[in-house]
């Protein structure tokens, strides 16, 4: 090997050692303070929409309850309470605020459609101190029944 070649390959070993870090004790617990609230965020948005999830799901339920519980009274006064007592028994866990029922089908006239949509504001990303107002509603129709008495 010549003086040139040892000399290069000197100055090469010299540039990599100053590039390597000589110590890097620490560095996973910086890693660890830098992802740890992210990933925690992140699990928590999961959750936060999980909660939309389920309340689309619970409002959806509460409407087709609150529709057939109607469909089978014998007056309209009587349908839209046992409608409005269905959807609150059915959403008393999941809206954060008052549930709103009401009849969109004109008439209640026996072999008709009784059908109500049902509305409630659900808690979804509020945990996370998102005050995002999220109301979810959904309308069901069920036929009202020909063979009920007359009131």
């Amino acid at each position: 090997m010549s003086s040139v070649q040892r000399s290069v390959q000197r100055s090469v070993q010299r540039s990599v050692q100053r590039r390597l870090p000589a110590d890097d004790q620490g560095l996973s617990t910086v890693e660890v303070v830098i992802l740890a609230p992210v990933m925690i965020m992140f699990i928590l948005v999961l959750v936060a929409f999980g909660q939309l999830v389920d309340g689309r799901g619970a409002i959806d339920g509460a409407a087709r309850d609150a529709a057939r519980a109607g469909s089978i009274q014998k007056d309209h006064v009587t349908a839209m309470s046992e409608a409005r007592k269905a959807a609150e028994a059915d959403l008393s866990d999941v809206c954060s605020g008052p549930v709103s029922v009401v009849q969109t089908s004109a008439g209640f006239e026996s072999g008709g459609i009784f059908t109500v949509e049902v509305s409630c504001r659900v808690r979804g990303l509020a945990m996370l101190g998102l005050d995002i107002p999220t109301t979810l509603s959904s309308t069901f129709s069920s036929p009202l029944d020909p063979f009920r008495r007359a009131a």
